[in-house]
């Protein structure tokens, strides 16, 4: 495995242009470990609607970042008490939604630190009833990368004010806010350390486990390649909010994978557009089914018809089919 060097850059829009360019660039084959730490900002999942995730009028007025990211999953706040690792990959079906995978060298560092933590649920790090890590993946045809948040010393009052939080999620999961369900992993170490000497600690456990280990600074080419990326994509307006369609049919739904939102424009009984919002974790991008039944009629039949070749564990994990159709089309309350 091959640790990567981010230079200590705390640009969220950087990081993550880093970070898909050590995907789509980098030799297949071999395995890298990215580390950052982000000034503060909103990480907005893949199929996430910007503006029904953030508290606008706050993040603009106190500068916080908000920044797209190409994995699934829900919005998440970063700030400089927040450690953030990447494990890239060769794409491998059986470590596809495998958190397990790639979280345990990071839980077992923290166990040796004296955090009793754990992976727990679909993809979150806890002790005892505490979040202290979120965790999401994103894949392409032949590569794949696995990463998470640690909260080391985050201002979580700071999540609370910067996130909308929905009522769905909160009422699914049971709890009465996110500041109840979060902590710090500082409140939970026998020693107080600061986040440069917990990150050197979790870069030591990984090295135990991996042969070969070594560090790897980009070269300036490969640094221009990113500050491309950066510029041409995370950068821009259109990526990190996207523009809000125009719909008059809203069907949403939460499952074990996550929350599904559908807005539909149906015209003369036709989808004249479709989109698909949800923190669900997928292979390929919804941006396909959105082009399958665009022009399609609003109609069970033609819908079902139009999905026939739509696998749709490929786009949401564990929804069958017909889950997906009657979300589409259903007429039971959802």
């Amino acid at each position: 495995m091959i640790f990567i060097e981010n230079e200590g850059i705390n640009d969220p829009h950087l990081n993550l242009a880093l970070e898909e360019y050590i995907l789509r660039n980098f030799d297949r084959g071999e395995d890298y470990l990215l580390f950052y730490i982000n000034e503060p900002s909103i990480i907005i999942g893949r199929n996430q609607n910007t503006l029904e995730e953030i508290n606008q009028s706050y993040t603009e007025e106190n500068g916080v970042h908000i920044v797209r990211r190409i994995s699934g999953g829900g919005a998440v706040y970063h700030d400089l008490g927040n450690l953030n690792f990447s494990f890239i990959t060769d794409y491998d079906n059986t470590k596809l939604n495998n958190f397990r995978n790639f979280t345990s060298p990071v839980v077992k560092a923290l166990n040796g630190m004296g955090v009793k933590a754990e992976l727990k649920g679909r993809n979150d790090i806890l002790v005892g009833d505490k979040k202290i890590s979120g965790n999401a993946q994103f894949s392409s045809v032949k590569r794949m990368f696995s990463h998470g948040t640690l909260l080391f010393d985050c201002d979580l009052s700071e999540v609370q004010k910067t996130l909308n939080v929905k009522m769905s999620k909160i009422q699914s999961k049971g709890h009465k806010s996110v500041r109840s369900r979060v902590a710090n992993i500082t409140e939970f170490l026998p020693e107080p350390m600061d986040i440069q000497s917990f990150r050197k600690k979790i870069i030591e456990e990984v090295y135990r486990e991996q042969e070969n280990f070594k560090t790897y600074h980009l070269t300036e080419d490969e640094w221009d390649g990113v500050k491309k990326l950066k510029a041409e994509k995370y950068d821009q307006w259109d990526w990190n909010y996207g523009k809000s369609p125009k719909f008059n049919i809203h069907r949403t739904k939460r499952f074990a994978v996550g929350e599904i939102d559908i807005r539909i424009f149906v015209e003369k009984g036709t989808i004249k557009s479709i989109k698909i919002y949800g923190d669900f974790f997928g292979k390929e991008p919804v941006e396909n089914i959105e082009e399958v039944l665009t022009g399609k009629r609003y109609d069970l039949a033609e819908i079902t018809t139009a999905l026939e070749p739509i696998v749709i564990h490929d786009y949401f994990g564990n929804v069958d089919q017909q889950e997906f159709i009657d979300l589409l089309y259903g007429e039971d309350e959802v």
